[in-house]
């Protein structure tokens, strides 16, 4: 049995973590969390006596130690990300520490940001002769992006893309946008701590939306979504086509 499991908690509403998730946190003797990225509501499932550590105060060598003394006692260890800990949770060093030292995990997916964002909106991100390709980036940062996966290159596409880590570099990611392809009347939305109760929405299109989100004072937590579903016409899907939906029910009988 794993000794460290790493969870996804989700994107924010406590609801939202699966049930295996939650399960695990319930159980743990050791919680390592992503600090205010992590809805406190969650700690909450955490047993009497079980030691709490934020994440947010701690560099990857204090993380190790915690898991490696818990380990070395036969506790059960949960570390804590937000959403789904396989996109930009920087899980991969701790998976590989983790090799190094002998130590058993598994990994529990959660919900992904990108997604509440899309119940936000109530929005589908792949909509028929609009869009049905879906990009998941970030503006580069101090995180260098490969030379083929620049904002303004991914751009060309002209596909649905979801941008995390990068409202506070508005106005550059809709100069990569537009010098990449995109039109200036590109509708765009910003979900900020989608599914939290102080969940905001803000819309715009690619020429007028730096200026709202400076008005807002956005900068963090927060999801930008660009594409033409967001405003489109659009083909109805095959799937509820009659011969379509004839083949889905025999193929289930």
């Amino acid at each position: 049995m794993a000794q460290v499991h790493i969870v996804g908690a989700g994107p924010g509403d406590p609801e939202l973590i699966t049930r295996k998730g939650y399960r695990l946190v319930s159980e743990a003797d050791i919680v390592i969390y992503a600090g205010s990225l992590v809805n406190p509501e969650i700690l909450q499932a955490c047993k009497e006596g079980c030691e709490i550590h934020n994440s947010a105060m701690m560099n990857l060598d204090e993380v190790l130690a915690v898991m490696k003394k818990g380990a070395s006692e036969g506790k059960s260890i949960v570390r804590l990300h937000t959403g789904d800990p396989a996109i930009y949770g920087a899980i991969q060093e701790q998976m590989d520490a983790l090799d190094e030292l002998g130590i058993s995990y598994d990994v529990t997916p959660g919900v992904s940001s990108f997604l509440a964002t899309a119940a936000a909106l109530k929005q589908e991100y792949t909509l028929p002769n609009v869009s049905q390709t879906v990009i998941i980036t970030r503006m580069e940062g101090r995180t260098p992006m490969p030379p083929k996966e620049k904002l303004a290159l991914l751009a060309s596409h002209e596909a649905t893309m979801c941008i995390f880590l990068s409202v506070q570099m508005i106005d550059k990611v809709v100069e990569e946008l537009i010098g990449g392809g995109y039109a200036k009347e590109t509708p765009v939305a910003i979900v900020v701590k989608a599914s939290w109760p102080d969940q905001r929405i803000i819309r715009g299109t690619l020429e007028t939306i730096a200026d709202i989100v400076a008005k807002e004072g956005v900068l963090r937590q927060a999801m930008i979504v660009v594409s033409k579903v967001l405003d489109s016409d659009y083909e109805l899907s095959k799937l509820y086509d009659k011969g379509f939906s004839h083949m889905y029910r025999s193929a289930k009988e």
